[in-house]
């Protein structure tokens, strides 16, 4: 009688132990885990000051070696920079204001491409992995404007839950994306006035620029992916593909 206890017992085991092992469907295709909303908006904030510190010391490095090797003769020396303009024909002349105030735009644009730099490449691995996940029971592309539809419709929902309000074309492998109410610029505002919040949205649509990117690269298109933004939250991507492709 125990002997058949035991047996009935392992059985028991066995059975229970089998159906909570999980199918191969399941573990190839798990069921997708949802984040707030605004926990993303806040690690995206996080990730950008991050980025921007991280490159600001890289930046700093490599300046620190480029000396060093110059120091070393083993690099000519840069030609030296135009001479300044004195504080007084600056004050007395509008143009060399406005001349004086481009040229610190144009620093604070060369100080934020190796961001920009960085986030796109982020945004280029994410965007193949979600083109792949997306795409895992479909064949592969053969036009190119079905691969701009999916772009406009499945990716889009999945990254940012709606879908492209504009596509045009001029049937020469150049595509406007256009999106109305882009979901990462919707919160972004500057104290300083509108060109400084559109300085910062230029940052936060890098890394969806490199979404776009790395998804194509992924489908077999290697693209161009150059965002445009003029009226927050609006914002522009031009996809530029190779003729023949």
């Amino acid at each position: 009688m125990s002997s058949r206890n035991s047996f009935q017992s392992t059985a028991n085991r066995a059975s229970s132990s089998i159906s909570t092992v999980p199918s191969l469907a399941a573990v190839a295709d798990p069921p997708p885990r949802y984040v707030d909303g605004a926990a993303m908006d806040y690690f995206v904030i996080e990730m950008v000051n991050t980025l921007r510190a991280s490159s600001a010391v890289a930046t700093a490095r490599a300046k620190k070696v480029e000396q060093e090797m110059i120091d070393a003769g083993l690099m000519p020396t840069p030609a030296p920079a135009p001479p300044a303009l004195k504080k007084e024909k600056m004050r007395d002349s509008m143009g060399s204001n406005l001349s004086l105030s481009s040229l610190s735009k144009a620093g604070q644009d060369n100080d934020e491409e190796e961001l920009r730099a960085r986030l796109e490449a982020i945004g280029m691995h994410v965007g193949a992995n979600m083109a792949e996940r997306l795409c895992h029971d479909r064949g592969l592309f053969t036009d190119t404007l079905d691969a701009i539809k999916f772009i406009c419709k499945d990716l889009w929902n999945a990254c940012w839950e709606k879908q492209v309000d504009n596509l045009r074309t001029n049937h020469r492998g150049v595509y406007v994306l256009q999106d109305n109410a882009f979901k990462p610029l919707t919160r972004v505002s500057g104290w300083q006035g509108r060109a400084d919040s559109l300085r910062k949205a230029k940052v936060y649509v890098a890394m969806p620029a490199g979404i776009i990117r790395g998804a194509l690269a992924r489908l077999g298109f290697q693209a161009v992916v150059v965002p445009e933004v003029t009226n927050l939250p609006q914002c522009t991507f031009q996809v530029k593909l190779p003729k023949g492709s």
